[in-house]
């Protein structure tokens, strides 16, 4: 394993040498950088490869009058800001186990309200004359957890391919997303969506300051999993965040489900919203924003509201995403998108071909043949097979080729799709040799020796430089081939789907007509 790893970055070091001239290293003063709200020094890392500037805030803490408000801009600093550290990742119940976070030293950290921040990284031999593609991550965690000093997304290898990365904290669940009649009445007729906007604010920060780093701030690709890429496929959606991305990817999720995981109307979830306030006791604006932070995160975790997430506020988003996308209203930009072949892995635990037919019975009644063979049970293995398959469309990839098709039809712009099928080992958080959700992650980034207790492969570490490969490419030219790569056909005739596995191989989707069923029932298929 130790080789593999050691080769792993000799391939990455001379993968700089060419795309970057790391060569030509200049000196200490390449740390030291102009943005408009004042200088900033940061530091070298991954064996001085590569510049890290941390912990950058981006906007004013959102704190005391200004929690549930739109984000307002940084304050400008006098002298240098020594961003070298990562910021505090934002207030958030342990809603993940495994969640790790190199800005914190405790495990029971709650984080803080005061985590507007972001970090940058660039090849140590790029300047601001560079102008290299900018890839800009939003995390996952279900709009209720993560933080970007998470080890798994760092910024030690992506920036070796020959792109400046971005990573961001944004505001989550009751603080990123709380939807009151009264913060309407506030804000102008709507409220919500705070954290949506905080990612809209990082952005504008990387069109103005980003030049100074060695990006582009005309090629940036808006990229992240899970919640990260409703979140992409939300901003494509959303008129204040037209212009600052000119490229967008999408891992696992989409904002375009008409069934269970549709946005709600303000209206609706206002009232909701609003038991928060009866269970803190407080009857203000004001009282409410005067309560400490863990006192709220613990109201929220006892309920009667426990999840926050984005809603149509009638001013960030007008209207559905869905009705955005049909009416082809979206940001027209190509886009590279897919999700994991065992998103739904958890359906299968101890699933049998006789409990998986008694399931679709009761579920659909006269359609349960029907539905049986699109998720068939001849024999246990083949039942539970089709459990992790139903239980991933329903929980990710019926959104994400929803966002993919819609996109295809209305969009005018070149579309790639693609599905990880190659199971990871087993490791400290996940015992089964799955893709599971989230899998991609470390790929992506080249942080496979993140993950606790995994015995990667060679095989593991070859399609983790492929993938990187990819993304960049896309960030690069709106196109993921490249030399050496095998060919990645535009999603377009015959539904070409690239799979990620041992090895890359490409071929039509085999999984339409289960996907069509979906889109029959309107996405409910979830909700029966």
């Amino acid at each position: 394993m130790n080789i593999n790893r050691r080769l792993f970055g000799v391939v990455l070091a001379m993968a700089s040498l060419f795309s970057v001239g790391l060569a030509s290293v200049a000196g200490a003063d390449t740390l030291t950088v102009k943005t408009v709200d004042g200088k900033l020094h940061g530091k070298m890392i991954n064996s001085d490869k590569v510049r890290a500037f941390q912990g950058i805030p981006y906007a004013v803490p959102p704190v005391g009058a200004l929690r549930w408000a739109p984000p307002q801009p940084a304050a400008r600093w006098k002298g240098t800001f020594e961003a070298t550290n990562y910021g505090h990742h934002c207030a958030q119940n342990h809603v993940f186990d495994d969640m790790i976070f190199q800005d914190s030293t405790s495990a029971s950290d709650l984080g803080s309200e005061d985590c507007l921040t972001l970090n940058v990284y660039a090849p140590a031999g790029s300047s601001a004359k560079s102008k290299l593609p900018v890839m800009f991550w939003i995390h996952g965690g279900g709009y209720a957890g993560g933080g970007s000093s998470e080890p798994r997304h760092n910024g030690d290898f992506l920036p070796l391919k020959g792109v400046v990365l971005v990573t961001i904290n944004y505001r989550l669940g009751v603080f990123g997303f709380l939807a009151l009649p009264e913060l309407a009445a506030e804000q102008g007729g709507a409220s919500g969506n705070y954290g949506l906007m905080d990612m809209v604010a990082a952005l504008g920060w990387v069109h103005r300051n980003i030049a100074g780093f060695g990006g582009d701030p005309g090629n940036v690709t808006i990229f992240g999993e899970s919640a990260g890429a409703f979140a992409v496929s939300t901003l494509m959606a959303a008129p204040s965040a037209q212009g600052l991305f000119a490229k967008v990817i999408g891992e696992s999720g989409g904002a375009l489900n008409s069934g269970a995981l549709s946005m709600k109307p303000l209206a609706q979830v206002g009232p909701e919203d609003e038991k928060l306030m009866g269970a803190l006791d407080v009857k203000t604006l004001d009282e409410l924003r005067a309560v400490p932070t863990a006192a709220v995160l613990k109201a929220v975790s006892k309920g009667p509201v426990t999840r926050y997430s984005p809603d149509i506020d009638g001013k960030f988003l007008t209207e559905p995403v869905l009705a955005i996308f049909e009416a082809g209203k979206q940001a027209h930009v190509p886009l590279l998108a897919g999700f994991n072949r065992d998103e739904g892995s958890f359906l299968a635990k101890g699933m049998t071909a006789e409990k998986w037919k008694a399931t679709a019975a009761q579920r659909y009644g006269d359609q349960a043949a029907e539905f049986l063979k699109l998720y068939p049970a001849t024999d246990d293995a083949e039942a539970q097979r089709s459990a992790a398959d139903f239980g991933g469309d329903a929980f990710i990839a019926y959104s994400t080729w929803k966002w993919i098709e819609l996109d295809r039809k209305t969009g005018e712009s070149p579309v790639y799709r693609y599905k990880l099928d190659l199971g990871a080992p087993p490791s400290k958080f996940h015992p089964d040799p799955v893709a599971f959700h989230s899998d991609d992650i470390e790929y992506v980034f080249g942080t496979l020796a993140t993950r606790p207790g995994a015995d990667w492969r060679p095989e593991d570490w070859k399609l983790s430089d492929q993938m990187m490969d990819y993304w960049t490419n896309f960030a690069k030219t709106g196109n993921p081939n490249g030399p050496g790569l095998p060919e990645w056909p535009e999603y377009g005739k015959g539904d070409p789907v690239l799979h990620l596995d041992n090895p890359i191989t490409s071929r039509p989707d085999e999984n339409r007509a289960r996907y069509d069923w979906w889109l029959a029932n309107d996405g409910k298929a979830a909700a029966k």
